[in-house]
């Protein structure tokens, strides 16, 4: 062989050895959770397993729209206001984007500001999250 093709052979052999090194111990597992903008955690790829409170946060999101959907048959009116609790987490109306009115203790979740739920799930007008904290 020509030493020039042993050259682009090596060549070659580290760069792809430089891509699977950065792909799997810089990059990080594919099959995995990770949380999106808003707080929300969403399946990437198919993991093995599921984190410590996925499920729980997946049943009081489920639960909040329940409670929305609940509120918005009975003719609420949605400004800024809690909606109620699911397990851990208060649900919360706000404006998006958020205003003045969504920071007032009377329209925060009272169980929230006592400490008996230690999250929360915001919601805007139409039901959608805005954030999870």
């Amino acid at each position: 062989m020509k030493e020039s093709n042993i050259i682009w052979i090596i060549f070659l052999v580290v760069i792809i050895a430089v891509f699977l090194f950065i792909r799997f111990f810089v990059g990080g597992p594919e099959d995995d959770w990770i949380k999106d903008s808003r707080g929300v955690w969403v399946k990437h790829g198919a993991p093995a397993s599921v984190p410590a409170g996925v499920e729980e946060q997946q049943d009081a999101v489920t639960c909040a729209g329940n409670l929305y959907q609940q509120a918005k048959n009975s003719g609420i009116n949605f400004s800024s206001q809690c909606l109620g609790t699911c397990s851990i987490y208060s649900i919360d109306i706000v404006h998006v984007p958020r205003t003045s009115e969504d920071n007032l203790i009377e329209n925060q979740c009272s169980d929230f500001r006592e400490g008996k739920t230690s999250k929360f799930i915001e919601l805007d007008k139409e039901g959608e999250i805005v954030r999870i904290v």
